[in-house]
């Protein structure tokens, strides 16, 4: 069946690696009997998942791929939802069971799919998702190459980097190599949403060092280099050198100096 580029469509078709993929999503100890699979396509990674889990909803975006896919496994426990997943009530679909999450996700939409994945509640217990490899090191990377998104992930989920998959085990093959991202959700987040939302004010210019970018918060840049300098943080450091606990003790400073506070 011929891709369409405008999905980011891509076909994986090497049974090694999708296995792989597949046996990641399994859970160790007290099994998961329920897979929730994005982006199915022409079910190649659903027949992995089919052998390991009892149950696999699979949804996807296309049309025409969603209403083949059920013929390709006849008898087996697999529902196919026609939708986009960033509409999908994914609490509605797997009610109070455990369960796993498994994609081949679009490239351009890779971001606003694990936000939305993290966020959900019921949290699945893992979440297993092929994506540009790029993106992937982006989301695992430690203090000196941090970004919003790494943060964002970070502090809902332990992230690990799994095989990559180069560009020419796909059909047809895109035109930068992917790389599996394994997010298990914590419980609860580590850091406050202040924290956060004081993170993303860090990141609005990247390349400006952290003083600047935080003095939009009403606190002048001299104020913020001694609050850095307590905290034993570099006053010429910049958002991305900085851990989710940085974040913390900035936005307990900026509470204990706003005038509200006072």
């Amino acid at each position: 069946m011929k891709n369409k580029k405008s999905l980011g469509q891509h076909w994986l078709k090497n049974r090694v690696i999708l296995d792989e993929i597949a046996d990641l999503a399994v859970m160790e100890g007290e099994p998961v009997s329920l897979c929730l699979e994005i982006g199915p396509g022409l079910g190649t990674l659903t027949s992995s998942l089919l052998r390991r889990f009892a149950t696999v909803i699979a949804i996807e975006y296309d049309e025409k791929l969603a209403g083949n896919l059920p013929r390709s496994f006849p008898g087996k426990n697999l529902q196919v939802i026609q939708g986009d997943i960033l509409d999908t009530d994914i609490a509605r679909l797997v009610g109070a069971k455990p369960y796993v999450v498994v994609g081949n996700i679009p490239y351009y939409i890779t971001s606003p799919i694990i936000q939305k994945l993290i966020n959900t509640i019921p949290r699945p217990q893992k979440i297993v998702l092929l994506m540009q490899k790029e993106v992937a090191e982006r989301i695992a990377a430690e203090p000196g190459d941090h970004s919003a998104l790494s943060l964002i992930v970070q502090n809902r989920a332990v992230v690990e980097l799994g095989p990559v998959v180069p560009a020419s085990e796909f059909t047809p093959p895109p035109k930068i190599d992917s790389q599996v991202v394994v997010l298990t959700p914590l419980e609860a987040p580590q850091i406050s949403d202040e924290a956060l939302t004081l993170a993303k004010r860090g990141f609005s210019s990247p390349r400006k060092k952290l003083v600047a970018n935080l003095a939009t918060t009403g606190i002048s840049k001299a104020a913020w280099r001694e609050i850095l300098q307590n905290l034993k943080i570099n006053p010429d450091a910049r958002a991305e050198d900085l851990d989710l606990w940085d974040w913390e003790e900035l936005a307990k400073k900026l509470l204990e100096k706003s005038p509200s506070s006072t």
